[in-house]
């Protein structure tokens, strides 16, 4: 052992020791308990920061600590390749994305061995390569035989200079994030995944996820959003014939209606259009709002009067029809009964352009409330509700729907916040989709024998509109059926699409003849899955839905993907999320470099609970060291007498009692920290095993009691920081003699003798006045108990040369000296 602590030399002796034994390398075993740990697949940003090294090292800590309470761990790593970061770089770059892509991954792959992880290296996947999503292609073909994939027209946010379709999140101020030019709403064809067709299961498997945090959970249900109500006609004024289809959740209002919202995509908004200049610049308007449903709940309600009214199905008053800039066309039938006085959104339009608000019920015992200045939505009693007065909020639900239903009116329906998944994307850097169209034939699928549907790898993109769409090399093909010319599908998939399997592909990585083999079935679901809260609704529900496609295809046996989910707090730098955008990343490779990987990995787990937010802090990282080092400094002093105690059969037998206290804190201290071990409290445990080392460094080595203490005790200390420190622990275990391979060691567990109370402590007290503490046996009589107090240096110092009168022992509590 070099007598100095040397991190880097340290680190590559363990890294290598593990590449050549493939030491993380695992196969099938029925014959062990599996345990498969999984962090969320990371985008080849090219550099690490230690939002990431925290992350990553949870799921290493967990990967380690389960191989060593021998289980055949499975813990993967691969690329979340594709994408429109790597499309803008390229363009920033005038390079292709694949080069930067491949170059980013090579320098992030270096970065993970340097921090020691776990990885099973041979399962490596990249998401960008076609033997990745050539079986992505093969599932959608399956999907779209089933009628699971389909395309339809949607509506789009388009920006018009760039030529594309833009998320939500690239839009700002209504305009586009890169060109500056105010988005369109464009309706435009589109491919969709039929979700929806799973939203029952997703809704009810929900409850079976009692290990993931319930606020994820409650994201989800809400997400999913499932109400009943009722599918009620409003029809037209001077037209029998058309109707206006309204779903609410809240029949027991409907008395109140005093107006009808629909989308400006309505058809009737359109219609209005044809007749009324002032309502066509409003729709012209409304084409450049933002869609997202966290914009419309906050942005200024707009509207315009479509001079059409809707007749109330019970009353039979006419309704004017509010063209509206916060009714969305695709959520439901595009149109609401407006209640203004039980609805706080539809109170504030009307309040705004002054239109009628009716109140119908109030709380119980309570009639009235001052509606004008705002709506009551809780349930009550109704009231000038005709026929209805009097009724309960649940009691009217049931009377008024069976009233709409029996005059064909209205009928019970269940509807779904979750719309289907639009995985259309007019961008290059992603995976095609199979699908091809012939003048003669319509949209034909790529037949199977001819997947993958390959993307080219040298378009530099420019950034306006779909590179694949102006590159005849790919779009340019034979039609299958006929053989006549035909063109491909120019769209590639939403990157969440393979970000949503690729848990079950590494599973099976080498497989080339189908999808998945049984090898997904024996390691799936995954145990335990790390990742970021931002994640909580779509890439954890796509997963899912992804789940129960291929179950169904009878490729996987479960139901779920991921068992247990910790969602890891944030990194915070002065208070503020660390993230390149921000500016504010605090690189691992420094820090590595000048303290080593295990102090990063140490700090990262010590600093905080994994479930909340780190505040990053310089002080932290050296406090980190200086505990490796001073572990490492005792362990080299020691090292002669445990290579010695270790060749022998170490009792653990000891007369003295403060050795026995020593002892009993120790395994005290290693019972708690196996149940925080337990719950992911990765934080205590190390605090216990500073505990442990204050415990055992204060001993002598030459005192061969004291000796076996310090030997039982390090080896407890490296074998608690072996998941979490592993690189240290790999090589003091190796010198101290311990054995071959810290990760083959047993778990070290409690002695159920070394805790059991036969120690008492006992109060010191020099004429009533607290002087300190002292542990005895049980079975210490009160001369041993004398002897044992006059010892003590500190009561030998408050004595001095003062004569003892007497010495009062009170059994099981105190010792009272008299002078």
């Amino acid at each position: 052992m070099n007598t100095a602590y040397q991190p880097e030399v340290i680190e590559q002796a363990a890294q290598k020791y593990w590449q050549d034994r493939h030491s993380f390398e695992v196969r099938e075993d029925l014959s062990k308990e599996k345990f498969y740990c999984l962090s969320m697949l990371p985008y080849p940003s090219g550099e690490l920061h230690m939002g990431h090294v925290r992350n990553y090292t949870i799921g290493d800590v967990i990967s380690r600590y389960q191989i060593m309470l021998g289980k055949n761990v499975l813990q993967p790593m691969g690329w979340d390749a594709f994408g429109l970061p790597a499309e803008n770089a390229a363009i920033q770059r005038e390079l292709s994305p694949h080069e930067w892509t491949e170059k980013n991954i090579a320098k992030m792959r270096k970065q993970f061995k340097q921090l020691g992880y776990a990885y099973d290296w041979s399962r490596e996947i990249t998401t960008c390569k076609p033997e990745y999503y050539h079986w992505e292609q093969w599932l959608f073909l399956k999907l779209y035989q089933k009628g699971l994939a389909y395309k339809k027209n949607a509506v789009v946010n388009w920006d018009p200079v760039d030529g594309t379709v833009l998320a939500n999140e690239q839009v700002i101020d209504g305009k586009g994030w890169r060109s500056g030019a105010p988005v369109e709403r464009r309706e435009i064809s589109q491919w969709f995944f039929k979700i929806t067709d799973y939203a029952d299961e997703l809704l009810e498997g929900l409850q079976s996820l009692t290990q993931w945090p319930e606020q994820v959970v409650t994201m989800q249900r809400n997400w999913i959003g499932r109400s009943e109500g009722l599918q009620i006609l409003f029809n037209l004024a001077n037209d029998d014939a058309e109707f206006l289809e309204i779903f609410t959740t809240r029949p027991d209002t409907l008395m109140g209606a005093t107006y009808v919202g629909i989308a400006f995509e309505h058809p009737i908004a359109k219609k209005a259009a044809n007749k009324d200049k002032k309502i066509a610049k409003f729709l012209e308007q409304c084409q450049h709002t933002r869609v997202a449903e966290a914009d419309i709940a906050t942005q200024e309600k707009l509207g315009i009067f479509s001079g059409f009214y809707a007749i109330h199905p019970i009353t039979k008053k006419e309704l004017p029809i509010w063209i509206t800039n916060f009714v969305l066309m695709e959520y439901g039938t595009g149109a609401v009964m407006a209640v203004p006085a039980h609805d706080e959104r539809d109170h504030e339009f009307a309040t705004k352009y002054q239109l009628p608000i009716v109140p119908v019920i109030a709380s119980a015992g309570k009639s009235t409330w001052d509606y004008t200045k705002k709506a009551y939505t809780d349930p009550g009693i109704l009231f000038d509700s005709g026929e209805f007065n009097q009724l309960t909020s649940a009691e009217a639900f049931n009377t008024i729907a069976d009233y709409l239903i029996q005059n064909k009116r209205g009928e019970r329906q269940i509807h779904f916040r979750l719309r289907d998944w639009g995985i259309s994307r007019q961008r290059y850097w992603g995976t095609p989709i199979p699908i091809i169209y012939c003048k003669e034939c319509g949209t034909v699928p790529v037949p199977e024998e001819d997947l993958p549907v390959k993307l080219p790898l040298d378009i530099i993109p420019t950034g306006h509109g779909s590179p694949l769409a102006k590159d005849r090399n790919f779009y340019r093909t034979k039609c299958p059926q006929c053989g006549k010319a035909a063109t491909r599908e120019t769209d590639t998939m939403d990157t969440f699409v393979e970000s949503s399997w690729y848990y079950a592909r590494y599973c099976c990585p080498d497989q080339d003849q189908t999808m998945l083999d049984d090898r997904a079935k024996y390691w799936t679901p995954v145990d335990q899955y790390i990742g970021g809260i931002e994640h909580a609704v779509l890439h954890l529900l796509y997963a899912r839905f992804m789940h129960k496609l291929l179950r169904d295809e009878e490729l996987l046996n479960s139901n779920e993907p991921f068992t247990r989910l910790l969602t890891q707090g944030m990194v915070l730098k002065d208070g503020v999320k660390m993230s390149k955008s921000k500016g504010n990343v605090v690189q691992p490779q420094p820090l590595i470099k000048k303290y080593g990987a295990d102090t990063v990995r140490l700090f990262s787990m010590f600093a905080a609970p994994p479930d909340q937010s780190l505040e990053w802090s310089d002080s932290g990282v050296e406090g980190a060291y200086r505990f490796l080092r001073r572990l490492w400094n005792f362990a080299e002093e020691v090292k002669p007498v445990v290579i010695q105690l270790n060749q022998q059969a170490l009792s653990h037998q000891f007369d003295d009692a403060e050795l026995l206290s020593i002892r009993k804190q120790l395994h005290t201290t290693l019972r708690q920290a196996n149940q925080d071990f337990g719950r992911n409290q990765f934080n205590t445990v190390v605090s216990a095993t500073m505990i442990m080392l204050n415990l055992i460094i204060k001993l002598n080595a030459k005192n061969p009691d004291q000796a076996r203490l310090i030997t039982e005790g390090l080896s407890i200390i490296l074998r608690l920081l072996a998941p979490i420190t592993p690189h240290i622990t790999h090589a003091l275990w190796q010198e101290l003699d311990f054995g071959e391979d810290i990760l083959k060691s047993s778990w070290p567990k409690p002695s159920s003798k070394a805790t059991q109370t036969n120690l008492i402590d006992l109060i010191v007290q020099i004429n009533g006045k607290l002087r300190g503490q002292i542990t005895v046996s049980h079975e210490s009589d009160n001369k041993q108990i004398e002897e044992m107090v006059l010892q003590q240096e500190n009561i030998q110092r408050h004595l001095g040369d003062k004569s003892i009168k007497k010495i009062v022992i009170v059994p099981g509590k105190l010792i009272n000296i008299v002078v």
